[in-house]
C-alpha cells in the first residue's frame, strides 16, 4: 500500500506541465542522439550537464534520465534501416535487424523493437519502484567501512564486465582514481597536485573531462572517417508483425527483460553488456541457431528489450546506494551533486519528490518514446540524411558555450579540448573512457570513506575485514578478480562480446 501512495505521489509530480515537457524534451534529444550515428548519450548528457544548473532538480534529471533510456529506442532505427547502429548497445540489432529490413519487414522490424523495448522498460521500471526503497533501507545500515568495500566492489565489477582489453580498463579506472585526488585535502585544507594553478585548487571539473574525453573526442572521431552512407531502406512496409513473428518475438522479449533487468544493476553492466549477453543467449538456446543473422525476429527482439530494461535498472545502486554502475549513471551524480543532492539512500527521505518523481516519469516517457518512434519513422530518415560536416562543428559550439558556463573561465575550455585530444589518442589505443569517469567519480568518494573508517577505527585497518557487511564485500571483489583470471572464464567472456568492427 505504501509503494502505491508513494508512485501516487511520483505521477503527481512527474504529471506536472513542467515535468511532462522536460520529459518529452528529453526522449526527443534521446531518440534524436540514437538515429544519428557517432553520437551518444554519453557525450549529449555531459553537454547538457552545465544545463541543469538553472532548471529545478526534479525537471532536469528526468530530461537527462529520457535521454538516457532514449537512446536506447533511437539506436535501433538507424541499425534496422541503414545498418549503422546508432548507439553501441544497438550494434547487435544490426545482425538480424537490418536483414529483416532487406526481406522486406523494416515496419515490422521497427515495431517490434518498439514495442519489446516499451514492455522491457515498464518491467524494469516496476522493479526499479519495487526493490528500491528495501536496499535503501539496507544502506542505511552501511558505515564508512561499508561504503569503502562496496566502492571497491563497484570498481572491480566495471572492469570484470567492461568490454575490451582488462589490463586497459584497470588502467583508465587508476587514471581516474588520480585524477580525483587533485584539488584541496578534504581533511587538512591543503592544495595538493595542483602544481600551482589556481584554477586546479577545487579540482578537475567532472563535466569537463566527461565532455572531453566522451564529447571532444567523439567528434574528432567520427570527422576523420569518410562519409560512407548505406543506402536508406525506402520500403517500411506495415508496422504489424504477422503471427509467426510475433510468436518468435515474444519469449525473446520476456528473456531479454528478465536477463537486462538483472545485469542493470551490476556495475560496469548496463545497457551493452545486456545485449550482447541477449543475442548470445537466445542464439545458444534456438532450435534453429542457423537463422541468427539472416532476419530472425527473436535476435532483434532479445537484445532490444535487454538493453532497455538495464537501462532502466542502472538506476538501482545509484538511487539506493549512490553508486553509479556504468558512465550515464556517474554523470547523473554530477547533476545530483549540481543541485548540492548527496546520491545514495538519503535521497528517498529528504528528496521524495525527486526519487519517485523519477521513477514516475519513467512510465511516461516509454509510452512517449512508443509514439516518437513509430510514427515519425519518416523524419527519422531524413535526419539520416544531414552530413556529418555539417552536424558536428554545430555540436562542438554548444559544446564550448557549454563549457564555458560552467565557470565562465576560458581555462575550463582549454581543459575540455586537452581532454579532447587525450580521448581522441585514447580511442586510437582502443581505452574505454567510461572507467576513467567512474573513477574519476568514485575515487574522491572512496577516499573520503576510506579515511572516516580509520578515524572512527583508530587506525586500524582491520575493521575492513572484521566487520561482516565490508568483509562480504570485499571477499565478492576479490572473488571476481579470481574467476576473470582463469582462462575459461576470460575465453567465455571475450566471446560474449562479438567483435563490433
Amino acid at each position: 500500500m505504501e509503494l502505491f501512495d508513494n508512485l501516487m505521489m511520483g505521477f503527481s509530480v512527474a504529471f506536472t506541465p513542467e515535468n511532462l515537457l522536460y520529459a518529452l524534451l528529453g526522449c526527443i534529444l534521446g531518440t534524436l542522439i540514437g538515429v544519428l550515428p557517432g553520437i551518444g548519450p554519453v557525450p549529449t548528457i555531459a553537454m547538457l550537464l552545465p544545463i541543469t544548473y538553472v532548471l529545478p532538480p526534479v525537471a532536469g534529471l528526468i530530461m537527462l534520465a529520457g535521454i538516457y533510456y532514449g537512446a536506447q529506442y533511437g539506436g535501433s532505427t538507424t541499425a534496422i534501416l541503414v545498418a549503422l547502429p546508432g548507439e553501441t548497445s544497438a550494434v547487435v540489432t544490426v545482425l538480424d535487424g537490418h536483414q529483416m529490413a532487406r526481406n522486406g519487414r523494416a515496419g515490422a522490424a521497427l515495431a517490434i523493437a518498439a514495442l519489446g523495448s516499451f514492455f522491457a522498460g515498464c518491467v524494469a521500471t516496476l522493479l526499479l519502484a519495487a526493490f528500491a526503497p528495501p536496499l535503501a533501507e539496507v544502506a542505511f545500515k552501511f558505515g564508512p567501512a561499508e561504503y569503502f568495500s562496496l566502492m571497491c566492489l563497484g570498481l572491480v565489477g566495471a572492469v570484470v564486465l567492461a568490454s575490451g582489453s582488462l589490463p586497459k580498463a584497470i588502467a583508465m579506472i587508476i587514471l581516474g582514481l588520480l585524477l580525483g585526488m587533485v584539488g584541496t585535502d578534504v581533511n587538512s585544507g591543503v592544495a595538493r597536485f595542483d602544481f600551482g594553478v589556481p584554477e586546479l585548487q577545487d579540482g578537475i571539473d567532472f563535466a569537463i573531462v566527461a565532455m572531453g574525453v566522451f564529447g571532444f573526442a567523439e567528434i574528432m572521431t567520427n570527422l576523420e572517417q569518410k562519409e560512407n552512407r548505406v543506402d536508406i531502406t525506402d520500403k517500411i512496409g506495415t508496422l504489424y508483425p504477422n503471427k509467426q513473428e510475433f510468436k518468435e518475438a515474444a519469449p525473446a522479449v520476456l528473456r531479454g527483460t528478465a536477463l537486462g533487468s538483472a545485469l542493470g544493476i551490476l556495475p560496469g553492466g548496463g545497457a551493452v553488456l545486456s545485449s550482447f549477453a541477449s543475442y548470445t543467449l537466445e542464439k545458444k538456446i534456438s532450435k534453429n541457431p542457423e537463422r541468427f543473422g539472416k532476419g530472425h525476429p527473436a535476435g532483434l527482439a532479445g537484445p532490444e528489450s535487454a538493453n532497455n530494461a538495464a537501462a532502466q535498472t542502472s538506476f538501482i545502486p545509484l538511487l539506493t546506494l549512490g553508486i553509479p554502475g556504468n558512465a550515464v549513471m556517474a554523470l547523473m551524480v554530477g547533476a545530483m551533486t549540481i543541485h548540492n543532492i548527496q546520491p545514495g539512500p538519503q535521497v528517498m527521505t529528504s528528496h521524495p519528490e525527486l526519487f519517485w518523481g523519477l521513477i514516475a516519469s519513467m512510465w511516461i516517457g516509454n509510452l512517449m518514446l512508443v509514439v516518437l518512434n513509430l510514427p515519425l519513422i519518416g523524419l527519422w530518415v531524413k535526419l539520416l540524411k544531414v552530413p556529418y560536416r555539417i552536424l558536428f562543428p554545430a555540436i562542438l559550439v554548444f559544446c564550448t558555450i557549454g563549457v564555458y558556463s560552467l565557470n565562465y573561465n576560458p581555462f575550463d575550455i582549454f581543459t575540455t579540448a586537452m581532454f579532447g585530444v587525450i580521448g581522441y589518442v585514447w580511442s586510437k589505443l582502443k581505452c574505454e573512457g567510461a572507467p576513467l569517469l567512474l573513477g574519476l567519480v568514485l575515487g574522491p568518494m572512496m577516499e573520503e570513506n576510506f579515511r572516516r573508517a580509520l578515524l572512527l577505527s583508530r587506525g586500524d585497518f582491520t575493521t575492513f575485514v572484521t566487520r561482516p557487511l565490508s568483509a562480504s564485500l570485499l571477499a565478492v571483489a576479490v572473488f571476481l578478480v579470481i574467476l576473470v583470471a582463469l582462462p575459461a572464464i576470460r575465453k567465455k567472456r571475450e566471446e560474449t562480446f562479438v567483435e563490433e568492427e
